[in-house]
This record gives structure tokens, sequence and C-alpha cells, in this order.
């Protein structure tokens, strides 16, 4: 290994605690990470090409397909649970090992969000940019102008 020490425990042991902490970093946002992408496609899609880039749309997918990879094993994560023996609550050992196993199954997709996340706040920041439309209310009434229509009493 050209030098370098190689602790298979401690290594298993730091990338636990790496994939933990990822997991909980997230959790803050989970709850709205589906009105965030969808927001962000919606966004999208009303830019002008000039302020987006090519990689956005294929960003927003990357995060869709790993928010859905995360709620099926979270689906599992809760079978797992249900399945632990009796007094295998947290801070017991099978309880940590298969949270630990959760985790780290967790931890790929739960990257690609560290990774790839920050599109939604770039596609936001290019909306801010973006000229306004008008809005339905502020757009001026269109009235009929044809001579002797709506004058009456005058």
């Amino acid at each position: 290994m050209d030098g370098w020490p190689f602790d298979e425990d401690a290594y298993g042991r730091r990338a636990a605690v790496r994939d933990a902490d990822t997991a909980a970093a997230f959790d803050g946002i989970r709850p709205g990470a589906r009105q965030l992408l969808a927001t962000a496609r919606l966004q999208l899609q009303h830019l002008p090409a000039h302020l987006t880039r090519d990689s956005w749309p294929g960003q927003l997918t990357i995060l869709e397909e790993a928010l859905s990879h995360l709620d099926a094993l979270d689906a599992q994560w809760r079978q797992t649970r249900a399945q632990l023996p009796e007094g295998a609550g947290p801070g017991s050992d099978a309880y940590v090992d298969a949270l630990d196993e959760h985790h780290a199954e967790c931890w790929r997709y739960l990257d690609d969000w560290a990774c790839h996340g920050r599109v939604i706040l770039d596609i936001q920041a290019a909306a801010r940019r973006a000229p306004s439309r008008p809005k339905r209310s502020q757009l001026p009434a269109l009235t009929s102008r044809r001579s002797g229509h709506g004058a009456k009493g005058r």
C-alpha cells in the first residue's frame, strides 16, 4: 500500500460517521425537497436561454432520481426496524449496525444532493435576474373604443 497504513475498523467508523452526518444534514431540506425540485423545474421552463446552463435539466434529474432512491431506502429502513429483535432499539448494537448500513446505502444519493443541490439555488438566482413578466392584474384593461359606444349620458 505504498507506506499508507490501512485500518479497516477506523476507516469503517469514519465512513459511518460521514454517512450519518450527511443524512442529518439532508434531514433539514428533505420534507420540502420535492417542492424545491418542482419549483426549480417550473422556473427553468420560463427562463430565457441566456440565463440558463445546459447542465441544469440533467442535474435536476439526478436530484429527482436520488430522492426517489432515498424514499425507497427509507421504506426499507422502516421495514428493517420493524424486523429487529425485541429490545434492539436505538443504541443497541443490532440497531446501530442496521442504521449504519442504511446510512451507507443512502450516502451515494445524499452525495448526489451535496454535489448537485446547488442547481436549485442557481435556478432561483437566474429567475430573480430574469426580466419579469407583467401579471394579468397589471395588464391594461382592453376596452372597446368605437365611436358612439360607452358615451351614454354625455
